[in-house]
């Protein structure tokens, strides 16, 4: 461990820091959506996000985020976009108040761009789709074929978020039963939740762990015990809100599977993370994809596809927005 002690980078900046489908009532989804109505939808989608991402590297794990946020609440329809005077939009919920903006930025500056070439074709949702897939692979994980065809919801509300993300604190069984919801296994569990192989955490979200765990044992003896002193370092009693450590200390801006390693050496900085292998339920997944990167990039991009299909709007219960912070109407 003092090997690995010497190369932990926790720190990172402050706030601002394949095929078709279709099932009844669902239109079909199919790579090819915009080969006629846009036939360069993809590499402008890669050079706009790869443009960003060289601005930041929080355009990373921001970009991803927006995926799994917007499509677990309600389904893939950029509500998790909509920018409300009132405060009351799916962003302005609680549990999305950690989405970083630079994700939020990504996707604005790909549909301003898409729609100069395409008006009025693309949808905000097929974009948050693109941009994901493209940030993991220019983070140096796998690439496929993303599915196409969504619309955009017309509907964004704050309280429709609650009881619908994963919370640091839950284990096996509350995180199964959200995935389950929207049809996603156990393995879609495992393999999602890789996606903190990249990104950072506020200090504020996982301190519990550290400093009142329990009455009699203040730090939750599942950490590594070098690990949470590095991360009291980082993250003091009474630490500002701003400040944010790295959710893969090994490797915090490669797409890996180091994720499920460091699980193994008792590095998962929540405690959704590290449950993930205490708990027989799901340890021989993590012990795989530890194992075998491969095996990882597989499941990461059958779930991904899998999660693209949640909630799909359709016909008049979706629309094709201007810009992807506001209704049409």
């Amino acid at each position: 461990m003092e090997k690995r002690r010497r190369c932990l980078p926790l720190m990172v900046a402050a706030a601002f820091l394949m095929s078709t489908v279709s099932s009844p009532g669902v239109a079909a989804l199919s790579p090819d959506y915009y080969k006629d109505s846009c036939p360069d939808l993809e590499s402008i989608v890669l050079y706009e996000v790869t443009k960003k991402k060289n601005e930041t590297v929080v355009t990373i794990p921001a970009t991803l985020r927006l995926v799994f946020h917007d499509c677990m609440v309600g389904g893939c329809d950029a509500s998790v976009l909509i920018a409300s005077p009132n405060d009351d939009a799916e962003k302005d919920a609680s549990d999305n108040m950690s989405l970083a903006g630079d994700g939020f930025d990504t996707v604005n500056r790909v549909k301003a761009a898409v729609e100069k070439k395409c008006p009025g074709v693309v949808s905000c949702a097929d974009i948050i789709a693109l941009a994901a897939r493209d940030v993991v692979y220019l983070s140096h994980g796998p690439h496929w074929s993303v599915e196409l065809g969504r619309l955009d919801g017309l509907v964004s509300s704050a309280s429709e978020v609650k009881g619908k993300l994963p919370d640091p604190d839950m284990h096996v069984q509350e995180l199964a039963a959200l995935f389950q919801k929207n049809d996603l296994s156990m393995v879609d569990l495992v393999a999602l939740s890789g996606a903190h192989t990249v990104g950072f955490a506020h200090c504020s979200r996982f301190t519990d762990r550290l400093y009142s765990y329990s009455s009699s044992t203040p730090t939750d003896p599942s950490y590594n015990q070098d690990y949470a002193e590095q991360l009291m370092e980082a993250c003091p009693r009474n630490v500002g809100p701003t400040i944010a450590v790295n959710m893969d200390p090994i490797s915090p801006i490669d797409f890996d599977n180091k994720y499920y390693s460091n699980l193994e050496d008792g590095l998962g900085l929540f405690t959704s993370d590290q449950v993930l292998y205490t708990d027989e339920a799901t340890q021989g997944i993590v012990k795989q994809f530890a194992a075998n990167q491969t095996a990882f990039f597989d499941a990461f991009v059958s779930s991904m596809i899998k999660l693209g299909r949640v909630g799909v709007k359709t016909g008049e219960d979706g629309e094709i927005r201007r810009v992807c912070t506001a209704f049409n109407h």
